[in-house]
């Protein structure tokens, strides 16, 4: 299914959980090291700005805790809260369950997890059917076209461009095209790359 809201989670087996899912923009909070990442926390109130986002933790002390300090830095009409339940049992990965014996949204069963979604009201479609955006989405294509990525220097222009656009630098070539589809249309990245490039003389 697909999402048009960009969720974030806490972990990267939760979006790992989610990429098989649902298709949609995932950002990762590394737990609590949200709580020292200004950059992530930065793009965050950037995608909240551009539109709605969705926080889906888990539903222990510490997900819950994650939950509201994300909530509270933006306005609060701009989140949609997704909850799981708490279903006793540990991650097939883990040797023992967490502090509190309940599973993450990583190993959540994949039906309770869409009902999640469901549940919260949020809009989901085929992930065949074409964005609703104003302008055509960036992709990984576009981003390879302006030697950004699939080129010996591309890791230095992306972290480059990233800098100017204030995003976080831990952004990989995958994760770059939703992130940039949100903020920028294919017109003016093109005019920023190019004003890039000839900052260095190239």
């Amino acid at each position: 299914m697909k999402v048009e809201l960009p969720i974030i989670v806490e972990g990267r087996y939760d979006k790992s959980k989610l990429s098989s899912l649902v298709e949609a923009e995932i950002i990762v909070t590394g737990g609590f090291h949200i709580y020292r990442d200004r950059e992530t926390m930065a793009l965050i109130r950037r995608l909240a700005r551009e539109s709605k986002i969705i926080i889906l933790t888990d539903s222990d002390r510490a997900g819950f805790q994650i939950r509201r300090y994300i909530a509270g830095a933006v306005p609060a009409d701009r989140v949609v809260h997704i909850y799981v339940p708490e279903i006793l049992g540990k991650e097939k990965r883990k040797a023992a369950p967490g502090a509190q014996g309940i599973l993450g949204v990583e190993g959540i069963p994949a039906e309770i997890l869409r009902k999640a979604f469901l549940d919260a009201g949020v809009a989901v479609t085929d992930a065949g059917e074409p964005p609703a955006s104003s302008h055509p989405p960036i992709t990984k294509a576009n981003l390879y076209a302006l030697g950004l990525c699939g080129g010996p220097d591309s890791a230095l222009r992306r972290r480059a461009l990233q800098r100017r656009l204030g995003l976080p630098q831990g952004l990989s070539a995958n994760a770059l095209p939703g992130v940039l589809s949100r903020i920028i249309s294919l017109e003016d990245l093109t005019a920023l790359v190019r004003e890039l490039s000839s900052q260095k003389g190239e």
